[in-house]
C-alpha cells in the first residue's frame, strides 16, 4: 500500500474540492463559494506562491497540503509555509501525513529553501503527535488582526 504524494493539477479539482470541504467541516468553518473558486483559481497559476501536494493511496485521492513559498527577512532563500494540511478520515493512520511532510521536506531541500514551518491548534493532539517527531514548538505567539470575511474569532461573517 504505496502513498503517492504529487503536484495537483487541473484534473484534480473534483478530489481537491471534496477533501476541501472536509477540511472545513473539521475546521468549523464555512466559506463563500467564491473563495473556494479563487483557492483553487490560486493553487494552478504558476504566477502565485501557493501550490497545492496531493497523497494518492490505493489509486485514490486521500489528502492534500497547501503551502505558500515566502521570502523572509532572516533568510536568504525562500522559505516554505505548511497552511493546511487534511487528510481524509477513513485514511487516517496510514501514516499519509507523515509522507506529505517528508515529501515537504524533501522538495524544500530540492530547492535549497531555508525552512518548513506550520502551525497547529493546541487542542490538535493526534496532529501533534506526528508534528512533535520533526520538531518541538518555539515560543513565539500569533497575534491576529483580521478584515473583510471574518471576524475577530477566526469565523465568517
Amino acid at each position: 500500500m504505496a502513498i503517492e504524494i504529487r503536484a495537483a493539477g487541473p484534473q484534480d479539482e473534483h478530489d481537491w474540492r471534496r477533501l476541501w470541504a472536509g477540511y472545513a467541516a473539521f475546521s468549523g468553518t464555512t466559506l463563500a463559494a467564491d473563495i473556494i473558486d479563487r483557492t483553487w483559481a490560486r493553487l494552478m497559476d504558476d504566477a502565485t506562491p501557493l501550490f497545492a501536494r496531493l497523497a494518492i493511496l490505493d489509486n485514490a485521492v486521500v489528502g492534500f497540503a497547501i503551502c505558500q513559498k515566502q521570502f523572509a527577512t532572516f533568510f536568504r532563500e525562500p522559505v516554505c509555509y505548511l497552511e493546511d494540511l487534511f487528510v481524509d478520515p477513513a485514511a487516517r493512520g496510514s501514516g499519509v501525513a507523515k509522507a506529505m511532510i517528508d515529501d515537504l521536506i524533501a522538495l524544500c531541500e530540492a530547492n535549497n529553501w531555508d525552512r518548513l514551518y506550520w502551525y497547529t491548534e493546541a487542542g490538535n493532539a493526534p496532529a501533534r503527535r506526528l508534528y512533535d517527531r520533526y520538531s518541538g514548538t518555539d515560543d513565539h505567539v500569533r497575534y491576529k488582526i483580521t478584515f473583510g470575511t471574518f471576524t475577530s474569532s477566526g469565523n465568517p461573517t
